[in-house]
C-alpha cells in the first residue's frame, strides 16, 4: 500500500529521525487476526454500527495517547507520531504545536506515572502543552489515583477500608519516590523532625489485623472473588514493598519524607504539579466514541445514559477528595479505570451494553490492557472497544522484550477514520468503511 498521508513530515533532526524510523511507512485496512482483535464478529461489528445514520464521528481530529507510564521521551515521541508536535532540540518539553496540533484535540488517557523511567519529566511534558494552549484532556488511570489514595491516606485516621492503600501502590511507585528524594529533597535537612524508622513503618504500612478485618469490612461491597484478590495481592505487596525501597536506595524515612513532599506537589495550591489532579476527568464523548482508561460496568452504563458524561465527571471531582476513600476506589466510578472484565470487576452486561447505546455510545477507546502489535478491536458484551495501550515506556518494553523507542497513537477523525500507528508493528491499521459497508482496499 502507499505511504500513509497521516505519517507526519517533521524537521531533520536525530530524535525525529529516531521516531520515523520505528513508524511503519504503509497501512492496510485494519487486520482481521488474533492481534489485532479479539473476536470473530469485533471487526464486522464496528462495520454494521459506524454505517448507521446515528453513528457519529468526532468534529475535530482526535489524537489519543495512553498508558505513557512515566517515559516522558516515548511519550513526546507518540506525539511527534502523531504529527501534532515538533520538538527543536533533544531536551525534553522543548517542542511546539505543529498547524495540525493546533487544530486537532489531544487526549491523554491516563496512567501518566509509576514504572518509569521519567515521572518528573512526563508530568512537565504534559504540563508544556498546557502552556501551549492545546486541546488537551487528561482521563483518569489506575495508576495516578492510585498514587493519590496512598497520598490521602498518610494523613488520615487508619481505617480497614484504606489504610493499605499506601503499600498498595507497591514497587511501581518507588521510582517516582526517588526522583522527588533527588530532586527535591537530597541537599536539605529532610530528616529534621522526622519520625524514626519504626514510626515511619507504621505509618505506611497496614496494622497487623487488617487482614483478618478486611474482609468483614469489604463484605457487601467486593466480591467473594474481589476479597480474595486483594488480599492475596496485599500479602505480596507488604512483604514486598520495604525490599523494593531498599534495592532503590530509600529507607522508609526516606520513603516517608518524598510522599510527604508528594502531597504538596501535588496537593497543595502552590504544588508545582497541582494541577494534575485538578484537570483530571473520567470520560470524555465525541460523538458517538467515549474515551476512557478502562471500560464501563452496567451502573455507569446507566448512569451515562440517565445523566450523562458531565454529571460523570462532576461526581468523579466530588469523590476525588473524598473521606470515603473505600468506597471511592472499590466503586463504580473508579471501575470506569480500573476493570479489566474480570470476575472480580463490576460486571458490564448486555444490559449495561444497551445503556451505554442509549447514551449515544458506540465504541470505548481506552487504554489499560497493553498489547505488543500495535492497537486491537474488541468486544465486550456486544459494545465495540479500541484497545489503545500499545507499551510506550521503556521499563515495560525492556521486561517483555520489546525493541526500540515506545511508540505509537491512536487517531480517530471522520475524513481518516481510525489510525492506529505503533512501533511494534509493520504498517498502519486503518479502519475506514467503504461503501458497501467493507473496508476500503479490503
Amino acid at each position: 500500500m502507499a505511504s500513509p498521508d497521516f505519517i507526519p513530515k517533521v524537521s531533520d533532526h536525530r530524535f525525529h529521525s529516531a521516531v520515523l524510523s520505528r513508524l511503519p511507512t504503509e497501512w492496510e485496512p485494519w487486520p482481521d487476526d488474533q492481534t489485532s482483535v479479539n473476536h470473530d464478529d469485533a471487526l464486522n461489528t464496528f462495520i454494521k454500527r459506524s454505517r448507521k445514520k446515528t453513528f457519529a464521528w468526532p468534529k475535530k481530529p482526535v489524537v489519543f495517547v495512553s498508558d505513557p507510564h512515566a517515559d516522558a521521551e516515548a511519550f513526546e515521541a507518540s506525539l511527534i507520531a502523531a504529527g501534532v508536535i515538533d520538538r527543536d532540540g533533544a531536551n525534553l518539553c522543548e517542542y511546539q504545536l505543529t498547524r495540525f496540533g493546533r487544530k486537532a484535540e489531544i487526549i491523554v488517557g491516563g496512567d501518566c506515572l509509576d514504572k518509569g523511567p521519567s515521572n518528573l519529566a512526563l508530568l512537565r511534558s504534559l504540563a508544556h502543552l498546557y502552556r501551549l494552549k492545546a486541546d488537551v484532556t487528561l482521563l483518569a488511570g489506575n495508576h495516578d489515583l492510585r498514587l493519590l489514595m496512598g497520598l490521602l491516606v498518610l494523613e488520615r485516621e487508619k481505617d480497614a477500608g484504606s489504610q493499605h492503600l499506601f503499600v498498595r501502590m507497591g514497587r511501581k511507585v518507588v521510582p517516582l519516590f526517588r526522583e522527588v528524594f533527588d530532586q527535591y529533597l537530597v541537599n536539605t535537612n529532610w530528616s529534621r523532625g522526622m519520625p524514626s524508622e519504626a514510626e515511619c513503618r507504621q505509618a505506611l504500612f497496614p496494622d497487623e489485623d487488617w487482614f483478618e478485618n478486611f474482609p468483614y469490612f469489604a463484605a457487601g461491597f467486593l466480591t467473594a472473588e474481589g476479597i480474595d484478590r486483594e488480599i492475596g495481592k496485599m500479602a505480596v505487596k507488604s512483604r514486598e514493598f520495604e525490599a523494593h525501597c531498599t534495592d532503590a536506595g530509600l529507607s522508609l524515612q526516606q520513603v516517608y519524607a518524598a510522599a510527604m513532599k508528594c502531597r504538596s506537589l501535588f496537593l497543595k495550591d502552590s504544588g508545582e504539579f497541582h494541577w494534575f489532579f485538578r484537570k483530571m476527568r473520567l470520560v470524555k464523548q465525541r460523538g458517538s466514541f467515549l474515551f476512557l482508561h478502562a471500560g464501563l460496568d452496567d451502573h455507569m452504563a446507566e448512569l451515562l445514559a440517565k445523566r450523562g458524561v458531565k454529571h460523570a465527571n462532576r461526581a468523579f471531582k466530588k469523590n476525588l477528595m473524598t473521606q470515603h476513600l473505600f468506597s471511592f476506589y472499590y466503586g463504580s466510578l473508579a471501575n470506569t479505570f480500573r476493570t479489566k472484565y474480570r470476575a472480580v470487576d463490576l460486571p458490564l452486561t448486555e444490559r449495561g451494553s444497551k445503556a451505554a447505546r442509549q447514551a449515544g455510545i458506540q465504541v470505548l477507546v481506552h487504554g489499560h490492557v497493553n498489547h505488543h502489535a500495535g492497537q486491537r478491536i474488541s468486544l465486550q458484551q456486544g459494545l465495540v472497544h479500541i484497545e489503545a495501550d500499545i507499551t510506550l515506556d521503556a521499563h515495560s518494553r525492556e521486561r517483555e522484550g520489546l525493541d526500540g523507542l515506545g511508540v505509537g497513537v491512536t487517531l480517530i477523525d471522520r475524513k481518516r477514520g481510525v489510525v492506529g500507528l505503533s512501533g511494534d508493528y509493520p504498517r498502519a491499521k486503518v479502519f475506514k468503511p467503504g461503501r458497501k459497508g467493507r473496508l476500503k482496499g479490503a
